[in-house]
């Protein structure tokens, strides 16, 4: 028996079901980022290595797809979105009228280890907003993110996008006696907070990030005050934009929301299923200097990232995914026998002009056979043409769903189909 040869690690295929879910996750992005105004926008999926150095550095490149092109220069596999809209910003930035509303949806690319919720090929919504230094961008921003949890089924008692902010936490940090330099290090420290034993963390505090016994008891005070964020101007304006977007009860502060990377200078978010199964739903916060660091003049901005893999987890988890139509078309068209396979082309052909989607059968083959494909497709309606019907002048419409037919004038079968599909099916 040959083997059969398996996908590349870490990579997914779609087969037909699974691309019905990826679009209609496509489609729902789409209704929340426009329901905002936000423009629709993409980048290379390859760029130059330099791009994502300046960025991140060179410990977190470790993870990027590299390859060489003949001329030596090193370029990679997109990992992420915004080192790109950060380019593209800075190349325009004197054109571009401000601020800037975009969004994206694509593949993306990291060499790490796969596991649940994680791949190394991925599909990621970003969604941006441009030129607005004001707690207020950050609000619209998260409300987007609640808004399309809202639309595909999501509560509350499900999910809960969780808020923090960078400059609150350093007041904190250094009240604490904790200087400037090592504040990245306890940040760090923060975000692992879930990810190790509380031993572990413990540990990581004294030997990592040089934490006193005194500093880490006020640490662990810190991360579980719910109402630090009232001591911020700041967060309470963001609060009080999220309760008039009409998004405050996805909404809640958590202290504990750091997110890892450095680029982040003030709001934070994350959003987490409210029985914290799975790793972050999508995550962001304000990046201020971004553009700076790659080429361009100093711009505010804020925005999040969400991959399909943990979202899709999610609304399966909590039974949200939608029933999906296996097939898209509406009609399968039948064949009698060769010499009347013109006659059903020539059917198809019409239904399709009046825009309807549909199947032909592709050979004479027993009615039954005919029948149980369009079955197992999902396909409601069979239209039958035989010696009868071409004589007549009319054609035989089934229902499969509620097992009746009717015949009908072959120029009235687009509009029979419709009301047949448009009846609902019976229980």
């Amino acid at each position: 028996m040959k083997a059969i040869i398996q996908p590349v690690k870490g990579t997914r295929d779609f087969y037909p079901e699974e691309r019905g879910i990826h679009n209609w996750l496509y489609q729902a992005m789409r209704r929340a980022s426009e329901a905002y105004g936000y423009q629709e926008y993409d980048g290379p999926f390859l760029e130059k290595l330099e791009l994502y150095i300046a960025k991140s550095g060179e410990e977190l490149v470790k993870e990027n797809f590299v390859l060489e092109d003949r001329s030596g220069e090193k370029i990679t596999l997109r990992p992420e979105l915004t080192p790109t809209l950060a380019r593209m910003i800075a190349q325009r930035q004197g054109e571009l009228t401000m601020p800037v509303r975009w969004w994206s949806y694509g593949p993306f690319w990291r060499y790490e280890r796969p596991q649940k919720g994680r791949s190394r090929e991925f599909f990621q919504w970003n969604i941006d907003l441009i030129g607005v230094d004001a707690p207020e961008a950050d609000a619209e921003i998260v409300a987007i993110g609640a808004h399309f949890f809202r639309s595909v089924g999501l509560t509350p008692k499900e999910i809960s996008i969780r808020v923090n902010h960078r400059g609150l936490m350093d007041s904190q940090l250094l009240a604490m006696g904790i200087p400037a330099e090592r504040k990245l290090g306890v940040f760090h420290l923060i975000d692992r907070r879930d990810k190790l034993s509380p031993a572990a963390w413990e540990a990581y505090a004294r030997e990592e990030a040089g934490l006193s016994g005194d500093q880490l008891s006020a640490l662990k005070g810190l991360l579980e005050n719910r109402e630090l964020w009232r001591q911020s101007p700041e967060m309470e304006r963001f609060f009080k934009a999220v309760q008039a977007l009409g998004v405050a009860d996805y909404v809640v502060f958590d202290p504990q929301i750091i997110r890892g990377l450095d680029y982040y200078t003030g709001t934070v978010f994350e959003a987490r299923d409210q029985d914290g199964e799975f790793r972050a739903i999508f995550g962001g916060g304000r990046y201020d200097k971004l553009v700076d660091d790659v080429g361009g003049d100093p711009v505010p901005a804020v925005g999040f990232a969400m991959g399909d893999m943990v979202i899709t987890l999610v609304l399966q988890k909590y039974g949200h995914l939608p029933s999906l139509p296996v097939c898209p078309a509406q009609a399968l068209v039948t064949v009698f026998d060769e010499g009347l396979l013109p006659a059903s082309l020539e059917a198809a052909a019409a239904l399709r002009q009046a825009s309807l989607n549909v199947i032909t059968y592709p050979e004479p083959a027993r009615l039954n056979k005919q029948l149980k494909f369009a079955d197992r497709m999902g396909i409601r309606v069979a239209l039958l043409l035989g010696p009868d019907e071409v004589a007549s002048g009319q054609v035989t419409l089934k229902d499969l769903a509620a097992r009746t037919q009717v015949s009908v004038p072959r120029d009235q079968a687009a509009s029979a189909i419709r009301q047949i599909l448009a009846a609902p099916l019976p229980s």
